[in-house]
């Protein structure tokens, strides 16, 4: 690393280009907007039992399989486009995650339709900013929290698949309502300005 080389949280380092711009350019960054957060929810519910590499390069595949993640024509897949994405190479290949994704879809639609926006109900649990740890060592991050713990019990009340508290804190600090990079990295500062700005 020379002078010039930011300083990063070490999960991202030595794994692929892709890997390490999502960490510079997405993770940890608010997201307020209904498509980010079903794009997220799709992909984190994939990740089950896989590291969030394999699910990251298949990213696009995923966009492509799921109607550009577009939570309303997901919800009106059926029993053919099951078989159809069970066959599609570009995605993970798992009935049971397929299947969630549309009962999720068809979910989230509901919170939707009750709150308004699926991001409007999310971000109220953390009362609209965004959660600020200060991590120093990436052994301190933990795999789940209460808050993760409390988003996942409702999303399960409400019909949401493959949401357990491990796999919805990944989605809370992928999608910054916590910000979870270790205090050295450069993009702690920024996440924190970003979650600010939109506060």
């Amino acid at each position: 690393m020379n002078d010039t080389t930011p300083s990063r949280c070490d999960w991202c380092l030595g794994v692929s280009e892709a890997y390490l711009r999502y960490h510079d350019e997405e993770w940890g960054r608010p997201v307020r907007d209904d498509a980010g957060q079903f794009e997220f929810l799709v992909l984190e519910s994939a990740q089950a039992g896989l590291s969030w590499s394999t699910v990251l390069h298949k990213r696009a595949g995923y966009r492509r399989a799921f109607a550009g993640f577009d939570p309303e024509q997901v919800a009106r897949f059926n029993s053919r486009s099951i078989e159809r994405l069970m066959g599609d190479a570009g995605i993970i290949r798992n009935r049971l995650k397929i299947q969630a994704a549309i009962g999720n879809a068809r979910a989230f639609l509901a919170v939707r339709e009750e709150f308004g926006s699926f991001s409007a109900y999310l971000w109220d649990f953390v009362d609209g900013r965004p959660v600020v740890n200060h991590w120093r060592a990436m052994r301190e991050v933990p795999a789940a929290t209460p808050l993760s713990d409390r988003v996942s019990k409702d999303l399960k009340a409400r019909g949401f698949k493959f949401v357990g508290s491990t796999i919805i804190y990944a989605h809370l600090q992928a999608t910054g309502l916590v910000n979870d990079h270790l205090v050295g990295c450069f993009r702690h500062a920024e996440c924190i300005a970003a979650g600010a700005s939109l506060g």
